[in-house]
């Protein structure tokens, strides 16, 4: 089963969007900031990163430059999910693909699908 890193610093809506990710079948880790994204996606190397713009420490499109900079972590997909409509600032940066809070649960779930399938 995929392993899926979550940084959301809400932590209901890391609990809505966990909730949707377990039920569809994935493994989830959780991260509450920046720093902490960074740490668990370099220790555990999951195979899609779901990122908030907006989180404490470092933001989200930070986290996506260091990330997609690090030979250990380059290849792992981005999903950037924020309230901040920058599509083309997230997808500058190395992010895979940009969604839009509130964002279509069915919607979510098809983008998470696709971007795992296209990095097997």
């Amino acid at each position: 089963r995929p392993l899926i890193l979550l940084a959301d610093d809400e932590e209901s809506i890391r609990s809505l969007l966990c909730q949707l990710l377990v039920e569809a079948g994935y493994r989830v880790l959780e991260a509450a900031n920046g720093p902490q994204a960074l740490d668990r996606a370099r220790q555990e190397k999951p195979d899609l990163i779901i990122l908030d713009v907006m989180m404490p420490g470092i933001s989200g499109f930070d986290v996506t430059s260091l990330l997609k900079a690090d030979p250990v972590t380059s290849n792992i997909p981005i999903l950037i999910l924020s309230i901040l409509e920058d599509r083309e600032k997230g997808l500058r940066l190395g992010a895979d693909e940009y969604l839009t809070k509130p964002v279509d649960g069915e919607q979510f779930l098809q983008t998470v699908a696709s971007l795992l399938s296209h990095h097997r």
